[in-house]
This record gives C-alpha cells, structure tokens and sequence, in this order.
C-alpha cells in the first residue's frame, strides 16, 4: 500500500473521532506551546539584561557590600557588612589616574507624592556624574548638579514612569514633591530607558542630592557607628585595558580602610561590567532551562496520552485489522497505519503548539515588559 494511501485513510478515521482526535492533540499543543513560549521569554530576560548592563559601558567597576561579618565577640550572630561615604572621599582623594568619574549612591524606597497621587518609589541619593555613568538622558531641565549636594538642595529628578505617575502627560519641571513628607523641587526627567530585568524598571525611580537625602531624609537608615553608609560605589575607568590595575587599587585602599589583613575576607565586592554580565547570564541560562525542562514534562504527558489513545484505538478497531488480515494486509502494513495516525496526531499537535508558544511570545513583548526573543 502507497503511503500517500496510508496517509489518506489515516485523516479520515482521525476525521472520524473529531473529539477524540482534539483532545488527544492537546496535550502536545500545550507541553510545544509551554516550552516555545518560556524559552522566548527566558532568551528575552537574557538578551534584555545584557544590553541593559552593556548601556552603561566595559569601563565600568561597581564596589558594593560583601560578606556577612560575625558579630562581637565572635559568636554565631551575624551583622551586614558595610560600604562607608569615607570609601568614596578616599577613592576620590587616591584614584587620579584612569579614572573618568567616581559615583556614589544611597538608595531606599519612600512613598512619593504630588496631590493626590501617591506612589512608593526607590529614591536614590547620588552626584551629578550618576548619570553618565549610567548612561541616562535628560528629557526636560536638568540632572543634580555639584552646587545641588553642596548646598544641600532639596531638588529631585523623576525617572520617566515616576513622571508619567505622578503627573500624567504635564509638564512636571518646576513643579513640587514630597517624599516621606519632605518637599522637594522637581528639576529634571529622564529618557526612558525600559525593563532592567526580573521585572524591575530603571524608569520607576527619583533622584536626589546624596548630602540632600542624608540631611533631610534618609536618617538613621543610612548611617553605622555613626558613619554614613552608601549602597554602592560605581568608578567609570578610562580605559579598558586600566581596569585591572584600577581594581586592585580599590581593593588595596578599601581593604587598608577597612582594617583588614591580607589573609582576611573582604567585606565588600569589586565586580566588572563583564563580571556582573557573566553572572547574571550564567543564572538567567540556568533559570530557562530549568523551565524548558519543565515543559518538556508537560510534552512528556502529552506523548503518554496519544500512546494511551491509539492503543485504545487498536483495541476498538480488531475487527477492522481482521478484515485488513484477510484482504492481504501485512503486519508491517498494519503497524504502519496507527503509526502514521499516531505521527499525524503529534506533527498537528506541535504546529498549533508552535503557533501558539509564539503568540503568547508577542503578546509579552507587545506588553512592553520586555522582547521575548524566538529562537529556533
């Protein structure tokens, strides 16, 4: 028998148990759909943390908080390391050459309000070299300036969402703010940058003067042993091939302020643009094939159902393999029928998955979260 024949009488008894025919797909619809559409969205996450990390240049090295450090005394209680303002005047006094800008930054989140409108908001206390080394654009007024930290300015610059919260499409250069009750001048709002990954959202934030925020706002927060504390310590390096070099001069100088002997553990961490790229990638790779291998659980099941429904299929149809039997039909023959019905099954199966995998891709860039990347 010619297997376009076989072909032939394959559709018409699937066509003959419409139902069962849809309802034995469906498992193979959605373990494709479930693996086309994670993996997209996992390739999406991916690519949209590299090019968010890469818009702030290779020449950039972030100093931040490291280990958690034993309490006094030595015993089993723990205590955060911390990352002082005195780190930042000490790499500003010692780093001269290579160096293109050396940013500090305090960040906390308050509730932001004008009118009626209210929104908690990460507020971030820094200089006026954040935004260069950050690679963010002013769309109206200004970014903080060095007179704003000096004179202890309550001036504010609103991340593109922040503005669009608070004040929909008006202008809000010159109008006023209040965060945690304290007003603030709004001087400036930034180009939209998008998604920074794990649904977080670069947009969603306010700038303030870093000497502004620890005089008027941030409080005991942003201090230890009555010392002022930063989250992080960003240096924007010359050029790529001073990197190294420029590293092992923070670690020496922090490691010396920090009172730490060459065989102690570092409190805090000097990591890369590469560094921080390879890490999370590292992880956002893990993360989709954990989730691909999920959904292949689900395609798993689904070839599991169509197994279960064409031996059924077999036991329903003796009488139809008797007659085959008596008319010539070899067992091959016989065998080859169910498995081109079983074929048919999962090949419709997996293009409507495809299909559908796909869609829900679109629909997640076209939500504006992030673009899911299709892949092969």
């Amino acid at each position: 028998m010619l297997f376009s024949e076989n072909f032939k009488i394959a559709i018409r008894a699937l066509r003959a148990n419409k139902l069962r025919s849809i309802l034995t797909m469906l498992g193979i619809v959605i373990g494709v759909a479930t693996v086309v559409a994670l993996l997209s969205i996992g390739k999406g996450v991916t690519a949209n943390i590299t090019s968010s990390i890469q818009s702030n240049g290779s020449n950039l090295l972030t100093v931040s908080p490291g280990r958690q450090q034993t309490g006094p005394g030595g015993g089993g209680s723990q205590q955060a390391s911390y990352l002082y303002y005195a780190d930042y005047q000490l790499l500003q006094r010692s780093l001269k050459d290579d160096i293109a800008a050396i940013v500090p930054s305090y960040q906390s989140s308050y509730l932001v309000d004008h009118g009626n409108d209210s929104f908690t908001v990460n507020v971030t206390g820094t200089t006026k070299d954040y935004q260069k080394t950050n690679s963010y654009e002013v769309a109206e007024g200004r970014f903080i300036s060095d007179g704003d930290n000096k004179a202890e300015s309550r001036v504010a610059v609103l991340g593109a969402e922040t503005a669009k919260d608070l004040f929909g499409g008006l202008t809000a250069v010159g109008k006023t703010i209040s965060i945690k009750g304290v007003k603030f001048e709004v001087v400036g709002v930034l180009e939209a940058k998008g998604s920074s990954g794990f649904g977080g959202s670069s947009d969603d934030a306010v700038f303030i003067p870093l000497e502004t925020g620890y005089g008027k706002l941030f409080g005991s927060n942003a201090t230890y042993n009555d010392k002022k504390i930063v989250n992080s310590i960003s240096v924007s390096v010359a050029s790529t091939e001073a990197m190294d070099n420029v590293s092992a001069q923070i670690e020496f100088l922090i490691r010396r302020a920090h009172k730490l002997t060459s065989s102690d553990e570092l409190d805090f961490n000097v990591l890369s643009q590469s560094d921080l790229l390879s890490t999370l990638t590292s992880v956002t790779q893990t993360l989709t094939i954990f989730l691909g291998a999920i959904a292949g659980i689900s395609l798993l099941v689904g070839g599991i159902g169509i197994m279960n429904i064409m031996l059924v299929s077999v036991t329903e149809r003796t009488k139809e393999i008797g007659l085959r039997k008596a008319v010539g039909a070899t067992k091959n023959q016989i065998l080859t029928q169910f498995l081109i019905e079983t074929v048919t099954l999962s090949l419709l199966g997996g293009i409507i998955g495809i299909l559908l995998g796909v869609g829900l891709a679109l629909l997640v860039t076209l939500s504006g979260a992030f673009t899911a990347v299709i892949t092969a």
